[in-house]
């Protein structure tokens, strides 16, 4: 069964409830565990896989990097206490606004 991208809240929902749960028995609950700098380095670590997938590897091997990068990202926002409807909100304001003028405008703060 095909899901869309709602599939993303219900992760991060599991991912918020493996804070503070034992290490020895999920792989978030370890990542909690081992603190935010090694949470944001896998991120980085999943993230680079993905561009290498990208640029020479196949598109099943690009699925399954985005999909590891993806998942490290929510566990980085579970840590930080974002709640990605954030992050949803702001892609929505985004929604129209060329790329370059959004760019401009972070510039100016």
């Amino acid at each position: 069964m095909a899901r869309d991208a709602t599939v993303l809240d219900e992760l991060y929902g599991v991912i918020a409830s493996r804070k503070g749960t034992d290490p020895d028995k999920s792989y978030t609950a370890k990542l909690f565990s081992r603190g935010r700098g090694k949470i944001a380095q896998k991120f980085g670590e999943e993230a680079v896989e993905a561009v290498v997938a990208a640029l020479s590897e196949g598109k099943d091997e690009l699925v399954g990097e985005s999909a590891d990068t993806l998942y490290h990202l929510l566990v980085l926002w579970a840590d930080c206490g974002i709640d990605p409807a954030k992050v949803w909100a702001e892609l929505d304001r985004r929604v129209g606004t060329s790329g370059i003028d959004e760019k401009k405008s972070r510039a100016k703060k």
